[in-house]
């Protein structure tokens, strides 16, 4: 207690250095807590974008259909498929589709397109395509019924329930087929290239337009926990991954953005460490400037006994009060700055990652690590850095500190 006492009454004989070092650590502590917050906030937006929109978290589908989207490789028997989906606890939800490239044709205008045939009770619970709805009806089921993206329509000129004529090729004979529809909803998913290419049919409809029963080119799952999804050895994965079927995590058929979120993991430990490395330089000055002060002190203490351990426990507990205080302000500035941005967003302007639209908007995430980690590495980092300027007063010599006037 004598020495902590004393740590405290060294440390405040020049009140604004060590008020100036517990703010330079505690607002690195804090902008290090926003930046993970937002380094978090920003992979978790991303990867609800990937597997919420449309790709889903998880896709079972022949192993070559990937490649160039050959509309001939499908899973022609599914049920044995959904069943092994069904059976597995960890899938929340599984959505069958088909997609087929074709011709979109209006009155005025055509474009290539991809058209998805899909079963809209389902997909509610793996995509958004309802949510993208900005316009007309959700696909209930009935034969006539197209969603087409808001660019899309821009560009046949069209309204809600406008004609609209879909060509494609039959899987098996590569024979065109066409099929009348009336726009029934236009869609704005935030991605020019959805907007502008992508159609949506009913399954039922989709199967009959390229002559197969029951066949379909991809089965998208969703899983209770998202983390499941991007364990490439999970059970799913391993059970249907076989003959011509596979099974891919979303990180497996999004590799650029798979490589985006594995370097912003290494975002924070970079700004860290420089920012750490910056506040060891100010715990380093300070603490070597209140030595030189008080080297006529540590010469009379070495002097009567004081032992080289005793003089590296003071210094050492001073830079453990200043580690301490900073680790409290910054944690409550860190605190309040990251959740105040958790709810409003943090703004940094629209742009795209590898074609995900980001809205201009992070909101940051609070997590009970950053306040238990980062704390603890700026203690040690701190106790570190106070461990040369320790080492330094305990060598101190008597006869020459003494001659020093102070």
């Amino acid at each position: 207690m004598l020495f902590l006492k004393l740590a405290w009454r060294n440390l405040f004989r020049n009140t604004r250095r060590t008020l100036l070092t517990v703010m330079l650590i505690s607002c690195s502590l804090a902008a290090l807590i926003i930046t993970d917050g937002t380094v978090v906030g920003l992979v978790e937006m991303m990867e609800n974008t990937i597997t919420r929109t449309l790709t889903g978290e998880g896709q079972i589908h022949h192993k070559n259909f990937m490649d160039d989207f050959d509309s001939d490789l499908m899973i022609n028997n599914p049920d044995s498929v959904i069943d092994a989906i069904k059976a597995n606890s960890d899938v929340m939800a599984y959505a069958p589709r088909i997609m087929i490239g074709g011709m979109i044709a209006s009155s005025y205008n055509m474009t290539g397109g991809l058209i998805y045939g899909v079963h809209p009770e389902r997909e509610l619970n793996v995509s958004r395509i309802k949510d993208a709805l900005i316009a007309g009806e959700y696909l209930s089921g009935t034969d006539l019924q197209i969603l087409m993206g808001k660019g899309m329509a821009e560009l046949l000129d069209v309204t809600l329930q406008d004609r609209i004529v879909v060509t494609v090729a039959q899987i098996g004979t590569g024979e065109t087929r066409q099929e009348l529809f009336r726009l029934s909803g236009i869609l704005e998913f935030g991605s020019r290239e959805m907007d502008e290419r992508f159609a949506f049919i009913n399954l039922a409809t989709a199967q009959r337009l390229v002559a197969t029963e029951d066949g379909v080119h991809q089965i998208v799952v969703r899983f209770h926990d998202p983390a499941l999804a991007k364990n490439r050895e999970h059970s799913l994965y391993k059970s249907l991954t076989h003959g011509d079927i596979e099974a891919m995590s979303w990180l497996d058929f999004n590799p650029s953005i798979s490589s985006v979120i594995q370097i912003s993991n290494f975002v924070t430990v970079i700004l860290g460490v420089v920012l750490f490395f910056i506040a060891s330089l100010g715990v380093i000055n300070s603490l070597f400037m209140s030595i030189y002060e008080r080297i006529h002190e540590f010469g009379i203490a070495k002097a009567v006994g004081t032992t080289p351990g005793n003089i590296i426990q003071l210094v050492m507990l001073e830079a453990l009060i200043i580690a301490v205080v900073s680790c409290i302000l910054g944690g409550i500035l860190g605190y309040l700055s990251s959740s105040w941005f958790s709810v409003h967003g943090l703004p940094i302007g629209e742009f795209e990652v590898s074609g995900i639209a980001i809205d201009g908007s992070i909101k940051t995430k609070v997590l009970a690590q950053q306040f238990i980690l980062f704390p603890a590495y700026i203690v040690l980092l701190t106790l570190a850095a106070a461990l040369y300027p320790a080492l330094f007063a305990s060598r101190i010599v008597p006869a020459v500190a003494l001659q020093r006037s102070l």
